[in-house]
């Protein structure tokens, strides 16, 4: 019974969530669907805004990915690797998590088919998935919304933030498997 009562609180809570934040406006004298219909008219002018953003983002991964030049960088990158002890096998997913998500996944997909979850490959590729960011999508979409050209300090930033991560992944996992 008690299981019965937890599933279906769980289906219910997002409509429950929405009718108090209804029912809230209401006894403050908030005209909630004006509101509403407001801030979907700014929602639309947002995606608007950002679009052709967006549009140079993706573009720019795919050509990388059809050209070639990934399979060339990560050759390059090969010997830096070593250094920290990163597998060369997780460089692709180092390279391109900072461009793309979804691009990230089916990499961490394609790695952890590979080489299996709970191998150091798997877990190093496992915590770089949780730890790091994708840089240039969320800098395209954010500075993009509110038109901020110059992004060059959050850029570096960024960047420092998720080669740190990825040498702490290496260091946790190194622990953590040994």
């Amino acid at each position: 019974m008690i299981k019965l009562v937890h599933e279906y609180l769980i289906i219910a809570i997002i409509p429950l969530i929405v009718v108090a934040i209804i029912t809230y406006g209401i006894f403050k004298g908030v005209k909630v669907y004006e509101c509403f219909i407001e801030g979907a008219k700014e929602g639309l002018k947002i995606c608007l805004k950002i679009f052709p953003y967006l549009l140079a983002m993706l573009l720019a991964v795919s050509v990388l990915r059809e050209s070639k030049i990934l399979d060339g960088f990560i050759n390059i990158m090969k010997p830096i690797s070593q250094i920290i002890g990163l597998p060369s096998e997780i460089l692709p997913l180092v390279l391109i998590k900072p461009l793309s998500g979804s691009g990230a996944l089916g990499v961490f997909t394609d790695i952890l088919n590979k080489y299996g979850a709970d191998t150091y490959i798997g877990l190093v590729a496992s915590i770089i998935m949780g730890s790091t960011e994708t840089i240039f999508y969320t800098l395209t979409v954010y500075y993009g919304a509110v038109n901020i050209k110059k992004i060059r300090h959050t850029l570096w930033a960024a960047i420092f933030a998720d080669i740190t991560a990825i040498i702490m992944a290496v260091t946790l996992a190194r622990v953590m498997f040994n």
